[in-house]
C-alpha cells in the first residue's frame, strides 16, 4: 500500500509554525515534510542530527521553507523548557503541535517488565507530551487557530498480551489529550488524537518482526490523513480520528 491519489500539494499550510517531534523518520518525518512542502516553517524535533538533516534537505527540495532543526532527547524536560522560550522569541507564537514520538518497550508479561523500560516508555510516550504541552500551550493560544495533534494507537481500543506498557503508555497519552481539549474547548485551540493504524514503520517491524512490509501502508500515504486536524478548518475537538477512516472521506485511496 504506498501510492495516493487525490493528494493536495498546495499551499495550504504557507506561513504557519509547526513543531513535530520524532521527525527524523517514519510518520513524524512525513508529516513534517508534507508541512514543510505545503508552506509551513517545521520545527523539526529528533535525535537524529542525520535524519534531521535529511529532512531539511527534503523540505527544500519540496520547494519548502528551511526548517529549524532541534535535535534533543525528549527525556530531557528541561530542554523541552527551552524549546517554548525560544520559540516565543523568535515567532511569538506556535500554530501547530503534533506529537508524534513515540517508543514500543518491551513486548513482556506485565510481571517480567523491567522497571526502567516501563519508566522509559511512559517518559517518552506521555511526559515529554505533557512538557511539550507545558511549554507550548501559551504560545498555541497566541496563535489564531492552534492545532495540537497527537499520535496514539488502536490498541487503547482492546487488551492484547504483553502489550501493556506501550498500551498503558498510550491511553494516558490519550486521558492527558483529552483533559487538555476539556481545558480549551472555550478557545480557539483544537487538540486531537490520531490512530495511524498499521504503517511501514521501525516501531511496527519490532512489534512484528515476521510482517511483510510492503503489504502496510508507508508513512507519506498516512501522513495526508494528519493534514485536515492541522488545517484552521478543522473544528473537530477532543476527537479519536482514525487514518484510514480520514483518508476515505477524502477520496485519498492508498494502494
Amino acid at each position: 500500500m504506498t501510492a495516493i491519489t487525490n493528494a493536495d500539494d498546495g499551499r495550504r499550510f504557507a506561513g504557519k509554525i509547526a513543531l513535530v517531534t520524532g521527525a527524523s523518520r517514519g510518520i513524524g518525518q512525513a508529516v513534517a515534510r508534507a508541512l514543510g512542502r505545503q508552506g509551513a516553517h517545521v520545527v523539526a524535533v529528533a535525535r537524529t542530527v542525520g535524519g534531521l538533516e535529511a529532512l531539511d534537505d527534503a523540505i527544500r527540495k519540496d520547494g519548502g521553507p528551511a526548517a529549524t532543526l532541534v535535535p534533543l532527547d525528549l527525556t530531557d524536560g528541561a530542554a523541552i523548557d527551552r524549546i517554548g522560550a525560544a520559540l516565543f522569541e523568535r515567532f511569538g507564537r506556535l500554530d501547530i503541535l503534533v506529537g508524534n514520538a513515540g517508543i514500543l518497550g518491551t513486548l513482556s508479561p506485565v510481571g517480567h517488565l523491567d522497571p526502567s523500560t516501563f519508566e522509559r516508555v511512559f517518559a517518552i510516550n506521555v511526559t515529554a507530551n505533557w512538557r511539550l504541552i507545558r511549554s507550548l500551550d501559551p504560545l498555541l493560544r497566541r496563535s489564531p487557530a492552534g492545532r495540537a495533534l497527537f499520535v496514539t494507537s488502536g490498541i487503547t481500543r482492546h487488551a492484547a498480551p504483553y502489550w501493556a506498557a506501550y498500551t498503558a503508555s498510550k491511553a494516558a497519552l490519550e486521558a492527558l489529550a483529552l483533559g487538555w481539549a476539556a481545558e480549551t474547548v472555550d478557545t480557539t485551540l483544537r487538540v486531537n488524537l490520531i490512530n495511524p493504524g498499521p504503517t511501514r514503520t521501525r516501531l511496527r517491524a519490532e512489534a512484528f518482526p515476521g510482517e511483510k512490509p510492503e503489504t502496510l501502508s508507508t508513512p507519506e500515504a498516512i501522513a495526508e490523513a494528519f493534514l485536515p486536524a492541522l488545517h484552521d478548518s478543522c473544528t473537530q475537538h477532543g476527537a479519536w480520528i482514525a487514518a484510514d477512516e480520514c483518508l476515505a472521506k477524502r477520496g485519498v485511496a492508498v494502494n
